[in-house]
């Protein structure tokens, strides 16, 4: 999810507690060898133990196409002490795509067993090593081939998200071809797509026949629906907007301020799905374009604390 769920959003998700590890935004590998600066730029959590402030593992995601250099990228990134690494084949972008990245290679399974044996071979096996694929580029027809090319290439676990790449994010997931692709290969398979509610959580379980669900969008959309799935009693409205209030001070320390509050609205859009509040406060932020008006409204909507008074 790139440009939505950077460093500053996983602080304020991880917080709100629920998830067993993360995925940082991929960083793209194309024909040379990145500066360390590159990856923790991406993923700050490398400069704290790969994990965020509340503790959740950050694993370590690489896009592109050529073996050799996504292994010696990989073998400098483990360096870094990563909690894991990952393949990105999942993109549907065509901007990513148009450069062989990302979903676009999943008509060629010779070479993701290609790119997975030599990053595996970079990658010791005390680091999860890791990848996501879609269904395929139009079709489902080579998604178990891809999978298998994947898992005998030395990937440790797979998520299969249940759409392809010209499907993009427009529903159904077909969460039953994750269960073929599951039942053809020895490795973990995590179910992902569509999932925004314990009802999605469940069907996507027993139609994929996976143990295990990545939520994505779903989880912005619901920050609290990771601990929901764990039957956790959860308290709505009310923990959500001290976060929303924690995601705002990072963006204005990370964003330029005149970039600050498109930020809060992309996560407003998505939190009006399930909360009342959010729509509220986002037809309010909506015509709001600096961030110091929008700092005077978080103040008074009671997001961000009052300041406290002068003696």
């Amino acid at each position: 999810m790139e440009g939505m769920a950077d460093d500053v959003l996983r602080e304020a998700l991880t917080a709100l507690g629920g998830y067993d590890f993360a995925v940082c935004e991929f960083i793209r590998v194309s024909g040379s060898l990145l500066p360390v600066r590159t990856f923790t730029r991406v993923c700050p959590e490398l400069l704290t133990g790969s994990r965020t402030a509340a503790g959740t593992p950050v694993r370590v995601q690489l896009m592109g196409s050529d073996p050799a250099c996504l292994a010696a990228n990989a073998a400098r990134l483990v360096t870094l002490g990563p909690a894991g690494i990952d393949l990105n084949f999942g993109c549907p972008a065509p901007t990513v795509n148009r450069h062989r990245g990302g979903a676009a290679l999943l008509d060629e399974p010779e070479l993701l067993h290609a790119i997975a044996c030599a990053v595996r071979a970079a990658v010791p096996r005390t680091i999860p090593f890791t990848a996501k694929m879609r269904l395929g580029v139009r079709d489902a027809s080579r998604a178990v081939e891809c999978a298998q090319a994947l898992a005998a290439g030395g990937i440790d676990e797979l998520v299969v998200h249940g759409r392809t790449k010209v499907d993009g994010y427009r529903p159904p997931a077909r969460w039953e071809w994750i269960d073929r692709v599951r039942d053809a290969v020895a490795i973990p398979v995590i179910a992902n797509g569509e999932v925004w509610t314990l009802a999605d959580y469940a069907r996507c379980r027993l139609e994929s026949g996976c143990a295990d669900v990545m939520l994505g969008r779903g989880a912005i959309a619901d920050p609290l629906l990771a601990r929901r799935i764990r039957g956790e009693a959860v308290g709505g409205w009310a923990e959500i907007a001290p976060a929303l209030g924690d995601f705002w001070r990072g963006v204005r320390r990370k964003v330029a301020p005149q970039h600050a509050p498109g930020r809060l609205k992309q996560w407003l859009q998505l939190l009006r799905r399930n909360y009342p509040e959010a729509e509220a406060l986002f037809w309010r932020v909506r015509p709001l374009k600096a961030a110091a008006e929008v700092d005077a409204l978080l103040l008074a909507a009671g997001v961000l604390p009052a300041l406290p008074r002068a003696a």
